[in-house]
């Protein structure tokens, strides 16, 4: 009991000692601000949102309209999230790596969307059943993406790469980002898929690119690491920098330093 009163004093006192713009003030902190921003609001931007809010749009757009086989799909749907969410994210999270199942995740949801908005276009043009069952199942295959990496690390990668005294904070901004990626999907989604239909899905396709090139040069890969460690990996680079630069300000300082003590002919004074 003394134990954990004591770990609530040191977390009120670490909290109380920080501030919102520490998450800015330095380079390895901006740089993980932003990785919770990009986490927060990419996990309602990555097209995923649109099936879970908007199921009966999509399928209406590829000729399934009767509320039976709707909700056919989403209740398989449903259970085929949560088992790949178990049985695919849980267990390859500790042998892949997180920046790996990110870019496995969001590579893979990138060319679900590819082949489900082309077979959606052809659907349209066609009206072939047999391309709207092939939506389906490239629906499933991109939630399969989807739930082995955004829905484990929406939550565990943003605690993972903050240092404890800023882990509260920065947990506020990926829930504050995610809930600005909600209401503005909310807003935006339903009159989009109104109005231009299936081509909104190139929209996706467009911003999922984004999201992998972000995760491609900004996540550093957390598998196996302290906090300790992880903390380095950020801070590393500006280290090394600030190393750099002291080395070479020294060297300066010793040749300005030669050059008064020494005599024009070379004889020290």
């Amino acid at each position: 009991m003394n134990e954990i009163e004591e770990y609530i004093r040191l977390e009120a006192q670490a909290v109380s000692q920080n501030s919102y713009m520490d998450l800015i003030r330095t380079a390895p902190n901006r740089r993980r601000t932003l990785i919770a921003v990009i986490v927060g609001f990419g996990a309602q931007w990555n097209g995923i949102g649109v099936v879970s809010y908007y199921l009966t749009l999509v399928l209406n757009t590829i000729g399934i309209t009767t509320v039976a086989q709707q909700a056919l799909i989403n209740g398989l749907l449903q259970l085929f999230n949560f088992a790949a969410a178990v049985f695919g994210g849980a267990l390859m999270v500790d042998r892949l790596g997180r920046r790996t199942l990110f870019l496995i995740g969001t590579g893979g949801l990138l060319l679900s969307y590819i082949c489900w908005t082309a077979l959606t276009a052809q659907f349209v043009m066609t009206k072939n059943p047999g391309l709207g069952n092939g939506v389906v199942a490239f629906i499933f295959i991109a939630y399969f993406f989807y739930d082995i990496s955004w829905t484990p690390f929406l939550y565990s990668y943003p605690v993972e790469i903050f240092p404890f005294n800023l882990r509260s904070r920065g947990m506020v901004v990926t829930l504050s980002s995610t809930f600005i990626g909600l209401i503005s999907g909310q807003l935006i989604n339903p009159i989009a898929l109104k109005a231009i239909g299936w081509k909104y899905y190139i929209v996706f396709c467009c911003i999922i690119s984004i999201l992998f090139t972000l995760i491609y040069f900004l996540f550093p890969e957390t598998k196996g690491c302290t906090l300790e460690e992880i903390g380095d990996i950020f801070d590393k680079k500006t280290v090394v920098i600030e190393t750099d630069l002291k080395k070479i300000a020294d060297e300066e300082n010793e040749t300005v330093q030669t050059e008064k003590v020494e005599s024009p002919k070379g004889i020290a004074v």
